[in-house]
């Protein structure tokens, strides 16, 4: 896969922008190719992180995709796609901040400052049996995820799946831990 340089993009600019918006499923694929590196510098320099980053360029791909009705197919793509990458990562930015711990040894050792080593211990076995409960896909996503420190595309590169489905599980698994875990957001002070 051959990504195109600046030249190229401006010289197949319109004809790809035109594409795009009559609603060629192949357009989104070559302007992935003529633009996917400058999304992703855009969205790493946002998130400072390169998993995050490939989530963010290809969200930004699929919102560009969703609203191409409103694309000016006269006007330079580049300048709105680099736009629309910056709040993208934005808003990952943003959610990742609202997490409470990076990990799930993180959340597992997690007690009040002033908590003894029984405290620690029973949000410890909290966390852990909640992650139990987890399906065992779901279970593996997030121990990838937390314990090993994979990004999205490395998780699906090793269970052999889609990135899409590493994502909805990781969703999901999260959601059911934070309703499983509820009750210890006071606890810890979150």
């Amino acid at each position: 896969m051959r990504l195109l340089g600046s030249a190229a993009v401006g010289e197949i600019g319109a004809e790809l922008t035109r594409r795009l918006v009559s609603g060629d499923h192949a357009a989104v694929r070559d302007l992935y190719r003529a633009c996917g590196r400058l999304v992703f510098t855009v969205a790493h320099r946002v998130v400072g992180e390169r998993g995050l980053a490939e989530e963010a360029t290809q969200v930004a791909f699929v919102r560009v995709w969703e609203s191409r009705h409103r694309i000016d197919p006269d006007r330079d793509l580049r300048p709105w796609l680099c736009t629309v990458a910056r709040r993208v990562a934005i808003d990952i930015a943003r959610r990742e901040r609202r997490r409470p711990w990076a990990s799930l040894t993180e959340a597992a050792g997690a007690s009040h400052e002033e908590g003894n080593g029984i405290e620690r211990a029973w949000t410890t076995w909290r966390v852990r049996a909640a992650l139990n409960d987890l399906p065992a896909e779901e279970q593996e996503v997030l121990r990838l995820q937390h314990e090993v420190g994979l990004s999205h595309s490395q998780i699906a590169e090793r269970m052999n799946i889609a990135v899409g489905t590493v994502k909805s599980r990781s969703h999901r698994a999260h959601r059911r831990m934070a309703a499983l875990l509820d009750d210890l957001r006071e606890e810890v002070g979150v």
